[in-house]
């Protein structure tokens, strides 16, 4: 497994917190009584010398979770990036249908104003649900037919 700048996990540097986080872990594991006393105070002294992950993997590696090791951030698979990235690229519309509000509120009288509000406010509701129903049925004829196309 690699991280997102292609390094091995094994490889990455470790400082005070996570180490801390593994000997948390050790002396949970002693009060369970999977450890004994001289097998803790080696393990503890182990991590206080770690300098990699790697380092601190071999020392828990027989033990079962919770380890005190983080998991390693990876790169995201492809759709998840780009479903993530779309979902960034829309502004809320909180804050136009609030100015819109006090621009109508000001400008047309107090009960107006908030009816246009609401009328604005459902009209673009709708043109969103047809549009993510639109993107979502191409993305699923896209999915099935690079699925099927396979032979």
């Amino acid at each position: 497994m690699t991280t997102l700048d292609g390094t091995g996990v094994a490889d990455l540097r470790v400082g005070d917190a996570e180490r801390d986080a593994v000997m948390v872990a050790l002396h949970d594991h002693f009060a369970a009584g999977r450890l004994d006393r001289a097998e803790l105070d080696e393990r503890l002294g182990t991590t206080l010398a770690a300098k990699t992950r790697g380092d601190l993997e071999v020392i828990v590696r027989d033990l079962p979770d919770p380890k005190g090791l983080a998991v390693p951030k990876t790169a995201p698979a492809r759709r998840e990036r780009r479903h993530h990235h779309r979902g960034h690229r829309h502004g809320p519309p909180f804050p136009l249908l609030l100015g819109l509000f006090l621009v109508l509120a000001f400008t047309m009288g107090p009960g107006t104003g908030f009816l246009v509000v609401l009328q604005v406010a459902l009209a673009l509701w709708v043109v969103r649900a047809i549009l993510m129903t639109l993107r979502h049925r191409l993305a699923h004829r896209q999915g099935a037919g690079g699925a099927g196309s396979g032979t």
